[in-house]
């Protein structure tokens, strides 16, 4: 006896419901699905900037040192009653935050950087350099961006009122540390809004001038010392 398939079973019910109802109709089992090739790097990309924190250490200490700083200067009369002790710890959580922003969050959080550079001439050459936006681990996330951009613009400006209410009240010893406080920060303000905006310089831009300068100076150490021995033969000649 011949068996017959799942398949063409199927196919015998369709046709013995279709001629009840006095037309005959076939509805063949077939599988739709086909290999489609999808382009998933906007996607990843959008997922990755879309994240909530990817750096959240870096996020933290961005923002702790700063945020600090300030509410030690508005409560270190509660504290403590002496006025040295209040100023050197907020120095230095003003110096932590200096630091941290300059060399650390900004080039985790936001891709920018920006740093001195002194060559063999003794000529100081300030450098600012933005990260391409790329879909690497290394990638920032809107909210890491809003999150530094945030912290970088609104803390100056709260010192900037410290200085004035500092000014009006008539507490010229704390004019120096709010001074101190927007100097700093405002650096790092500008810095970071100078790479942003267009002050840009890549590493190998750089690193390209500093070799070319040194090959010219080698180069014209070498002509120099050629010119000596020339002038030495001509010495032992006559």
């Amino acid at each position: 006896m011949k068996q017959v398939g799942p398949g063409a079973q199927s196919l015998r019910l369709s046709q013995r419901k279709a001629s009840g109802e006095g037309r005959a109709w076939v509805e063949p089992l077939v599988d739709d699905t086909e290999d489609v090739s999808l382009d998933f790097g906007n996607e990843e990309e959008l997922a990755l900037r879309k994240a909530k924190i990817r750096h959240p250490l870096a996020t933290f200490f961005h923002l702790f040192f700063r945020v600090s700083a300030i509410v030690t200067y508005l409560l270190c009369d509660w504290f403590s009653k002496s006025f040295v002790a209040c100023f050197v710890t907020i120095l230095l959580l003003l110096s932590f935050d200096f630091w941290s922003v300059k060399n650390v969050t900004g080039r985790l959080l936001v891709g920018l950087r920006w740093w001195n550079q002194i060559d063999e001439d003794g000529k100081s050459h300030w450098v600012f350099e933005a990260k391409k936006v790329s879909t690497s681990i290394a990638a920032s996330t809107e909210v890491e961006a809003r999150i530094f951009w945030l912290g970088l613009i609104i803390c100056p400006v709260i010192w900037t009122v410290f200085f004035f209410s500092t000014l009006f009240s008539l507490k010229l010893k704390w004019l120096a540390l709010v001074i101190a406080g927007i100097s700093l920060q405002a650096a790092n303000l500008y810095g970071y809004i100078h790479c942003k905006l267009g002050g840009e310089k890549s590493i190998s831009k750089v690193t390209s001038r500093f070799l070319s300068q040194q090959m010219f100076q080698r180069e014209r150490q070498e002509e120099i010392q050629g010119m000596d021995v020339l002038k030495d033969m001509e010495i032992h000649n006559h």
